[in-house]
């Protein structure tokens, strides 16, 4: 008797999920978490608390672990993603959060040009989804129901009611159906074989190729895409001959093993037909092989229009599309990784893999093996056959089942997936009246090309917005905003601004814990931008523990939710400092920010060069001066102003004035990091060297206990030793206090590393010089790929030190590439480095003399720009160009006395 295919029936008076007892909350149901469920969640979680917008989300999944779905639940190595690791980011925004995770967990080499295993791609996405969980907590109550949803019926207040396998029933307020891919519809195949044990129907399901994985027999896949792929990697082992079958007889295209840059779309995309577009886009892959020597550029370049132009088409025309280039589309859009490629091009020459052209259109089963027939007049013996067709045309599980014979949905155009706009479920009547959504693989439809992470990350931020525009945030009021020291407003509240102040003071104070009280005010308001703002730039410039792009997007998206407009312009500043996309590096972003908000602490902070930023480029002392002296009324008389006007001071040689202003802020502030590094350098740079160790050796000994740049004043105070002449107090001081593990990071490199150097060239540390402990507390990351001119110029310092000329020339290729202050100095300075290392002297001395004059830009101060000179004159005496050394020592001794310098002087010959 023929079983009937029936939805099954909701039971009766089912019990109630009870969500939140205590209150009843906006409640979001999201039916599947696979990739698209954690990704709806994700951002569903993350929104909500940056909104501060009260929800229960219930995941509704039978599975073991969210994430992972039936695409990353395969343990297999050999099964790889098919899309590079830099497109697979759970965040549209921060396109390198997948690379970046990866580096973090195992992985420190990976590129974002490297294809990851599609298991670890799972472990990500549960890992970012339960990050998310954690810093939405106390704004959003997370449940999980392992169980199946078999029905959904609406409710009354424009509510659904989710029927659950365990007899139980959900009510929410909306619901995402991220149900991914249909199932293949197996009735294209001869019933003789469905009802056969020698066909695996779902290759994915839990122990489904226990079968062909215990015995050697052939096998036939039917399908020849990326399943057929990964399964014949699984399959493949001597002595067995893999079959594949299609229609078209086509594998997915490779990737490339070295992509080039990206490509732009053409132009003249908008065309009035399917004829006239199809010849654009050919046109348009004509051009990129013959000036790229790549197609997938043309073809990848056209992603972003996808979707647009495929609502362009008519119905006949999205038909037309299917039939004839549709799998021409899908085997050059949906590519194999190269290694994948690679693997089966070996199974390929090996014959243990064959591809034939033709459908299956009968079977002749028996006790041991399967007689199938195809199309072409192929006749194929095995063991098994798997069906690897990818997914059917639309939904078929109980849960759509139901939807469909209630009217509540209806298939998507051209009968794909299921009808929506925007994502939300359309009934029989073409309205989308019930709070149902979906996102993924049942757009298709509507979108075609939807079922790729990017296409869906895009789709679930989107759906986030959507699922909480019914959801009030906290309510203002007229109660005004917390401020902050200054007086400047904050879009935050109370604890979030008092944990705010505190990270501000102890910038300002270049006291240790700025990074841990940012940290602590976006914990407690996730969408605070300032807070995001100061970790990424805390992150850029001083090398803090921070994911920078990942506080930038953070940022980014909370300044265009909630912030005022000084906010957004200090947020902006941020994204031009840390992009350095402009040609001034976001120079006149920062200073229009400070003409329209003087009181800007922390941009002003930003602007000058001191001990806690490198200032702007560009910005010479007379205009850094008067934008401290225009700025300075704002801050009534406070110390902070005063302490960079020190420094400044100092700069030009006015060396009263700076010693007369730092004590100033010293006697207001006896922690002011910036009075003390202006005090440092007015002893230094006016060579009053014993006075100047005696003071700051005291301070670091007592106030500066706490400071967060304690290794670069303990470098300050080594500073004088090694002009006094003293290598034996330079050699104890670096063990004591600059040696790694005393160090690390990036003030290791800057201090620890450019004070190893300087003192070798000086002929002040004898033996060993121990350069490479200096770089091996260092992340390669930092040295090899430095964000700032600055941090590349000590990275290039510390390699020739260890004399890696290999990390040298490779931290060339990375300045190359990046912005223009690096292109313009740290290349030559590389490879001038170079040159010295293997003792091209003459070529070292007009590579360092060349760049002496543009050395400015690279930000800090005179005294940490001085290596580059000291190396020169090393260099000097290298190539016997000793009048030109005596030169320049007589120049160093008239800025301030020096014994070293003396005794460098005496011994030259002549």
């Amino acid at each position: 008797m023929k079983k009937e295919n029936r939805t099954p029936s909701p039971p009766q008076n089912p019990p109630e999920v009870s969500v939140n007892p205590a209150r009843k909350r906006h409640t979001v149901a999201i039916v599947g978490a696979g990739a698209a469920g954690a990704l709806t969640a994700v951002h569903l979680c993350e929104t909500a608390a940056r909104r501060r917008a009260p929800v229960d989300l219930v995941l509704v999944d039978p599975a073991p672990e969210a994430g992972r779905g039936t695409a990353y639940a395969t343990p297999d190595p050999r099964h790889r993603l098919n899309v590079p690791a830099s497109g697979m980011s759970c965040y549209p925004d921060d396109p390198g959060h997948f690379t970046r995770w990866l580096c973090r967990h195992g992985e420190p080499d990976v590129r974002g040009t490297d294809f990851a295993t599609r298991y670890r791609y799972g472990a990500y996405l549960a890992d970012t989804l339960a990050g998310s969980i954690v810093r939405a907590h106390g704004t959003v109550a997370v449940r999980r129901l392992r169980t199946r949803a078999i029905a959904c019926t609406g409710a009354p207040g424009d509510a659904v009611e989710l029927h659950l396998a365990d007899g139980s029933l959900l009510r929410a307020d909306s619901a995402v159906l991220a149900t991914g891919p249909a199932p293949a519809r197996g009735d294209r195949f001869p019933s003789a074989l469905r009802g056969s044990g020698r066909f695996v129907p779902s290759p994915w399901a839990p122990d489904a190729l226990d079968g062909p994985l215990a015995d050697s027999a052939d096998v036939l896949l039917v399908g020849t895409g990326l399943t057929a792929v990964d399964l014949a990697l699984s399959l493949d082992r001597p002595g067995r001959t893999v079959h594949a079958a299609s229609r078209n007889g086509l594998l997915p295209q490779p990737h490339a093993l070295s992509p080039a840059p990206a490509m732009t779309a053409p132009d003249d995309l908008d065309t009035p037909s399917l004829a006239a577009l199809r010849r654009t886009v050919y046109r348009h892959i004509g051009r990129a092989v013959r000036t790229r020597g790549d197609w997938r550029l043309a073809l990848d370049s056209l992603r972003p229009h996808t979707a647009r132009l495929w609502r362009s088409l008519t119905p006949d025309e999205r038909a037309a599309f299917l039939e004839r280039e549709g799998a021409l589309w899908n085997t050059h859009r949906h590519r194999m990784a190269p290694v994948t490629a690679e693997s089966v091009a070996r199974a390929r020459t090996a014959r243990r893999l064959r591809v034939h052209s033709g459908a299956v259109t009968g079977a002749v089963v028996r006790d041991d093996d399967v007689l199938v027939a195809l199309s072409d007049g192929t006749r194929i013996r095995v063991g098994w056959v798997v069906d690897c067709t990818g997914p059917g045309p639309r939904p078929e599980d109980p849960l759509w089942r139901s939807l469909f014979d209630a009217g509540a949905a209806v298939p998507g155009p051209l009968g794909m997936g299921v009808a929506t706009r925007d994502g939300r479920l359309l009934d029989a009547e073409g309205r989308a009246e019930r709070p149902l959504f979906t996102l993924g693989a049942p757009r298709r439809g509507e979108l075609w090309e939807t079922t790729a992470v990017p296409e869906i990350r895009a789709q679930a931020a989107a759906l986030a917005g959507q699922l909480l525009a019914p959801v009030p945030g906290p309510r203002r009021g007229a109660r005004r905003r917390p401020v902050d020291a200054h007086g400047l407003a904050l879009s935050t509240h109370a604890e979030a601004a008092a944990a705010y102040r505190t990270g501000l003071d102890r910038v300002l104070r270049v006291r240790a814990g700025a990074e841990d009280a940012f940290e602590r005010a976006v914990a407690l308001d996730p969408g605070f931008a300032l807070g995001h703002a100061a970790l990424a730039l805390l992150g850029h410039e001083c090398g803090a523990a921070v994911d920078v792009p990942r506080e930038l997007a953070d940022a980014q998206r909370s300044a265009g939710e909630r912030a005022d407009e000084r906010e957004r312009s200090f947020v902006d500043v941020v994204t031009r400092r840390i992009h350095g996309d402009d040609a001034d590096h976001g120079s006149g972003a920062l200073l229009g920010h400070l003409d329209a908000y003087p009181a800007d602490a922390l941009a002003l902070s930003t602007a000058v060069p001191t001990i806690a930023f490198s200032g702007l480029h560009d910005l010479d002392d007379g205009y850094a001066l008067r934008l401290v002296e225009r700025t300075a009324p704002a801050y009534d008389g406070h110390w902070f102003p005063a302490s960079l006007l020190a420094f400044l001071r100092q700069g030009q040689g006015r060396f009263d004035e700076a010693a007369e202003l730092a004590h100033w802020a010293l006697a207001a502030e006896p922690a002011s990091g910036h009075a003390v590094h202006a005090l440092a350098h007015v002893h230094y740079e006016s060579g009053a060297h014993e006075t100047g160790r005696d003071w700051l050796d005291a301070w670091v000994s007592g106030q500066g206990r706490g400071a967060v740049h304690r290794a670069h004043f303990s470098w300050h105070v080594a500073l004088h030793e090694l002009a006094l002449d003293d290598g034996a107090a330079v050699r104890r001081r670096w063990y004591a206090q600059l040696a790694p593990g005393r160090v690390t990071g990036i003030r290791a490199l800057v201090d620890s590393g450019s004070l190893l150097w300087r003192a070798r060239l000086s002929d002040s540390w004898r033996g060993r010089v121990p350069a490479e402990d200096v770089l091996g507390t260092v992340g390669r990351e930092i040295v090899e790929r430095p964000a700032t001119a600055f941090t590349a110029l000590h990275a290039a310092v510390a390699l020739a030190a260890a004399g890696d000329l290999a990390a040298l020339r490779r931290l060339r290729d990375h300045a190359a590439g990046a912005d223009p202050v690096q292109r313009e100095v740290v290349v030559p300075l590389c490879e001038a480095f170079a040159d010295l290392v293997e003792e091209r002297f003459p070529e070292a001395v007009r590579g360092l003399d060349a760049l002496l004059p543009a050395l400015r830009k690279v930000g800090g101060s005179a005294a940490q720009r001085e290596v580059v000179e000291e190396t020169l004159l090393y260099a000097l005496v290298g190539a016997g160009r000793c009048d030109a050394a005596r030169r320049l020592l007589d120049a160093r001794l008239g800025r301030g006395s020096a014994p070293r310098d003396r005794r460098l002087l005496a011994a030259l010959p002549g």
